[in-house]
């Protein structure tokens, strides 16, 4: 397995397989696969930014916030295999396969902070989840295996919010979503101190 690929158990799941072989037949780019995970990213901002404060839009909201959560990881998984099992890869792959991640991260977390009512929470968890990519990439740069250790990193990150959606959608008395995202803030804080931690253990 390519070293720096993100370990992702699901990429060996014969239907995964399928949906990326379907479009790799039909042209699709694992580009293109990258730039839809931002759409849907945007469309889960959207969701949370302009969702009611009760009632059924706000159900439906949060369950859409929470599918564009899983769309965007589908997207995730899919554009690698494309890339790679597909023979789909491009000179300029690397670029989509991490710019966009950047821009999803910031507008589900950034838009779950305005669902909340805590936009800068919302603000500070995107600031650590760049955080993690930074070091991960620092690391690359210093030569070594690109560390995509948790304990949340962006699957857990990401799990973690669309159980919070979920959770708001149905138990509107509690604060679900404020409370998936002080465990974000925590975990990925803890995250990028751990893998700070070993690229100064490799340093040195």
């Amino acid at each position: 397995m390519d070293e720096n690929r993100r370990p992702i158990a699901a990429r060996r799941l014969g239907v995964m397989q399928g949906i990326a072989r379907f479009l790799a037949a039909r042209g699709v780019s694992p580009n293109a696969i990258s730039i839809a995970s931002v759409v849907f990213a945007a469309l889960g901002f959207g969701a949370f930014w302009l969702m009611p404060g009760a009632g059924g839009g706000r159900i439906a909201a949060l369950l859409l916030a929470a599918s564009c959560i899983q769309l965007r990881l589908l997207c995730n998984l899919i554009d690698g295999l494309v890339a790679v099992e597909g023979g789909k890869g491009s000179a300029t792959g690397p670029f989509w396969n991490e710019a966009p991640d950047r821009a999803a991260d910031t507008l589900f977390l950034w838009g779950a902070g305005l669902a909340a009512g805590m936009p800068a929470l919302g603000l500070g968890c995107a600031v650590l989840a760049l955080s993690t990519a930074y070091l991960r990439e620092f690391g690359r740069a210093e030569g070594f295996a690109p560390d995509f250790g948790g304990p949340f990193a962006k699957q857990q990150r990401m799990a973690a919010l669309t159980l919070g959606c979920v959770v708001a959608a149905f138990a509107p008395g509690w604060p679900a979503l404020a409370v998936a995202l002080w465990i974000i803030a925590g975990g990925t804080a803890l995250t990028a101190a751990l893998r700070a931690g070993r690229v100064l253990r490799r340093m040195g």
